[in-house]
């Protein structure tokens, strides 16, 4: 523990005190480097990867190693949200607007950092808007007619594939040239294991801080954090946590206050797998693989998308495998 409190001392320094950020492993390593390389340098930054891998908090440390640092961060997530409120809007534009107007949330980002959250959410017609305002650096109000100019830097992350989007008519190809002038692929957890447990540990000591306790992990446990597969990446890995922290009767966080999902898939480690016969180890990956997508989706559908299997293979193999999730969700 000694250990990794003092590496994640040196890595928080490394990165500006943005909360959340430890990385050990080459990919995280890699991923800081280029941020340091960049973020004096006003380009377009897109970036990619699972929901969940800390795609906001590197846009944070991205802003915070700019020469925007002291301008305001602004973050929008697109789904759901109206033109006026990413463009503001002047007084009497529409029933119920403001009598004074309001200012949108682009132009909040003047002289600082924007970041596009979920851009693969944007609807087309309101991707042609923000692709003008990315090319012209102006906005115009809703019920306006004076054009404003916008002084930001632009930062856009997706859990999705663009261009996959731009093949399906989604996705507008000239906005993603324009976003895709610095890309980071940020890699799921699974894929950069070094950082489980310092990670865990920076959140121990995060919540027994907040929480005004003085709770510890054991190894036992530590191990079987660095063998699951965490799907929903750092926030499901800072969630269980935080869980832990609370719920644990004991000061010692033992294998038998860990959720039910975790434990499972702690049964089919890699260890097992490998000592298995060839018939007996595809069935202990089938067999994890469903469990999964079952603990994740929660139908039958969901898990056949997710696995590219038919709904009725779906079924049989969660009748098969998940007998003891079944119980737990009902």
């Amino acid at each position: 523990m000694e250990k990794y409190t003092a590496e994640i001392e040196e890595l928080r320094s490394k990165s500006l005190d943005i909360e959340g950020i430890v990385g050990k492993s080459s990919a995280s390593q890699d991923i800081l480097r280029t941020i340091s390389r960049i973020s004096r340098f006003d380009a377009n930054v897109l970036l990619t990867g699972e929901s969940g891998v800390g795609k906001t908090k590197f846009a944070k440390l991205i802003h915070g190693k700019s020469k925007r640092a002291r301008g305001p961060f602004i973050e929008i997530i697109p789904e759901n949200l109206l033109e006026s409120e990413f463009f503001g809007y002047e007084r009497g534009s529409f029933t119920g607007a403001n009598k004074e107007g309001k200012i949108g949330l682009i132009e909040l980002a003047q002289n600082g950092t924007l970041l596009l959250d979920e851009i693969s959410e944007l609807s087309l017609n309101m991707q042609v808007k923000i692709l003008k305002v990315i090319q012209d650096k102006t906005i115009t109000r809703v019920g306006g007619a004076k054009e404003i100019q916008v002084d930001f830097r632009l930062i856009a992350a997706t859990n999705k594939n663009l261009q996959t989007l731009i093949k399906e008519n989604l996705f507008r190809e000239d906005l993603y040239y324009r976003l895709n002038v610095i890309t980071i692929n940020m890699p799921p957890l699974r894929e950069r294991r070094e950082d489980i447990v310092p990670m865990a540990a920076y959140f121990l000591d995060k919540f027994n801080n907040s929480y005004q306790l003085d709770k510890v992990i054991s190894r036992e446990v530590y191990d079987i954090f660095m063998n699951y597969s965490w799907p929903g990446n750092i926030r499901d890995l800072e969630n269980t946590i935080e869980r832990l922290v609370l719920t644990s009767e004991e000061d010692i966080i033992t294998k038998k206050q860990l959720p039910s999902n975790i434990e499972i898939e702690a049964d089919l480690s890699v260890k097992n797998i490998n000592e298995s016969k060839l018939k007996d180890a595809v069935e202990e990956v089938e067999k994890r693989l469903i469990t999964n997508a079952y603990q994740r989706y929660k139908t039958t559908i969901g898990v056949a998308e997710a696995l590219g299997i038919s709904q009725p293979t779906a079924v049989r193999k969660i009748q098969k495998f998940c007998k003891n999730l079944e119980k737990i969700n009902s």
